[in-house]
């Protein structure tokens, strides 16, 4: 075991496990050694120490194997399958307003599609907050009263703020308005499209 693996025991098992999952693919396909030799251009000899484990696989062996046998590199590392990446989480209502998560893991950016009934019963109090928001809407017209702006946003119209400015956001008028959230301490800027509402 090298020095390297002896710090990562998980690489270790992982390449230690490349060689009888290659020779267990080429024998189910029915292949000889002398015949993927052809195929990738790499010794026999090699590839039959690959196989045993005397030789340390790397990308400049796998990928040509890979293509050979027409399977993803992922599989010949034995790379563990991606967890199903669907959000499952419960919609949260609070204040009129539903809030459907979009983002599973607690803490960092959150991702919210929210849905605001309308005529609006919230008074419109800015407040203020650590972090950054950026808002895009769906459907309906979002207000949007920013420090001393009071804007209006419609559907494909996106807004960003940091939140320690004074703010508030609701309904414009007598529609719902559904609007896409993203707030985290260090969100990522967005391009701003907000015409300021006609007096």
């Amino acid at each position: 075991m090298t020095e390297q693996n002896q710090e990562d025991p998980d690489l270790d098992a992982v390449l230690t496990g490349v060689g009888p999952r290659l020779r267990r693919l080429r024998k189910d396909r029915g292949v000889t050694l002398s015949g993927l030799s052809e195929a990738t251009g790499i010794s026999v000899s090699t590839l039959s120490r690959l196989e045993s484990g005397g030789r340390r696989p790397s990308l400049e062996l796998l990928l040509p194997i890979a293509r050979a046998h027409e399977v993803p590199l992922d599989d010949l590392v034995g790379a563990p399958p991606v967890d199903d990446p669907r959000v499952k989480a419960k919609p949260i209502v609070r204040h009129g307003k539903t809030f459907f998560p979009l983002t599973a893991r607690p803490g960092g950016l959150q991702a919210y599609k929210v849905v605001q009934e309308a005529p609006c019963s919230e008074v419109p109090e800015q407040r203020t907050h650590e972090g950054y928001e950026w808002l895009y809407v769906l459907s309906g017209s979002l207000r949007l009263k920013l420090a001393e702006h009071d804007l209006e946003l419609g559907p494909g119209e996106a807004a960003e703020f940091d939140t320690r400015l004074p703010h508030w956001f609701g309904p414009a008028g007598d529609e719902p308005v559904e609007f896409l959230s993203l707030f985290g301490a260090q969100g990522e800027r967005m391009h701003v499209r907000a015409k300021p509402k006609r007096s």
